[in-house]
């Protein structure tokens, strides 16, 4: 009963015995069975988190987030991926996280195929991220439009007649709000709207939109849409002699750590994934320990980080 006391950090154990206990744990390398542990309070202390694509910048970054918050909170954290698509696809996830004995779920699914429904009642606790609206469960995100907005700007401020949008897939949530929010940038300063291309999020497809953006003569500002597709960009104009900034000034989004360190440094919009990381667990966890659900929506401000590769056009 001591030993149980202690490893469950109770209070009714004198500080020399539990000193003695702990010391024995260490010789012995005594680890507690967290399952048996599990069985005995009813409670995993596990989160789920319901993932589409861990291999973009993003959303890798949220999931960054949310293990060390979940891991601050003395939570452990389980990854299963939106292998299929469809209205029931959201549930289908939730219900499989619940049956590997996940408390609740953190849902990152930017994309609008996977996640049109409103979810059926019975399901464990949730909390969403860079999702779509939903009623019956909290959202946290970052306000994507501002960022654009912000990014059209700052061009715009720069003396730009234009800034052109080198935009994210249509099915993405974010792309969506971002390419509205440099049109509304746009429309509020009576600026020239001409239509955007679109890219995968991928440096390869910022290259490639090179081909059609850097032929023209009147461009001499893009916003884009993520980072990556600015560094592909960035390459290609490298490699048609077009100067950066003097001859183009270039935006990106997301500041990912390899930003600052293109050449020139990256000017673009920063995403805090680790405040939403924690905001997110710390809902999920309220939550849970509290027993009740609530449908809170909390939006971040994103943060124009100027660096080299905006200047005015020359």
């Amino acid at each position: 009963m001591t030993v149980s006391r202690v490893i469950n950090q109770q209070a009714r154990v004198a500080d020399d015995t539990r000193e003695r206990v702990l010391a024995a744990m260490r010789d012995l390398d005594f680890r507690p069975n967290l399952m048996a542990q599990g069985l005995a309070s009813g409670r995993s202390r596990t989160i789920g988190v319901l993932t589409e694509d861990t291999t973009l910048w993003g959303p890798s970054a949220a999931l960054h987030g949310i293990e060390i918050a979940a891991h601050d909170r003395g939570y452990a954290v389980t990854i299963t991926h939106l292998s299929e698509g469809g209205p029931n696809a959201v549930a289908r996830g939730a219900n499989l996280m619940r049956s590997r004995s996940s408390e609740g779920v953190v849902l990152v699914q930017p994309r609008m195929t996977a996640n049109a429904e409103a979810l059926p009642s019975g399901l464990p606790p949730m909390v969403a991220i860079h999702a779509g609206l939903q009623d019956n469960y909290p959202l946290i995100g970052v306000d994507q439009g501002l960022g654009a907005r912000k990014a059209t700007e700052h061009l715009l401020g720069l003396g730009h007649r234009t800034v052109h949008h080198l935009a994210g897939p249509t099915n993405w949530y974010e792309s969506v709000e971002r390419e509205a929010g440099w049109r509304q940038a746009l429309a509020d300063a009576g600026a020239e709207i001409v239509e955007p291309i679109h890219g995968d999020w991928s440096a390869a497809s910022g290259y490639q939109a090179a081909a059609e953006l850097l032929d023209r003569a009147e461009v001499t500002a893009v916003f884009c849409a993520n980072d990556e597709m600015a560094l592909g960009l960035l390459h290609a104009a490298h490699e048609r002699g077009r100067d950066c900034p003097r001859e183009l000034s270039i935006v990106g989004f997301d500041d990912n750590p390899m930003a600052e360190y293109f050449t020139p440094g990256l000017t673009t919009i920063r995403q805090d994934f680790n405040e939403i990381g924690r905001l997110s667990v710390e809902l999920l966890l309220d939550m849970i320990e509290s027993g009740t659900r609530n449908a809170e929506h909390i939006t971040l401000e994103p943060t124009l980080v100027v660096r080299e590769s905006t200047a005015p056009p020359h």
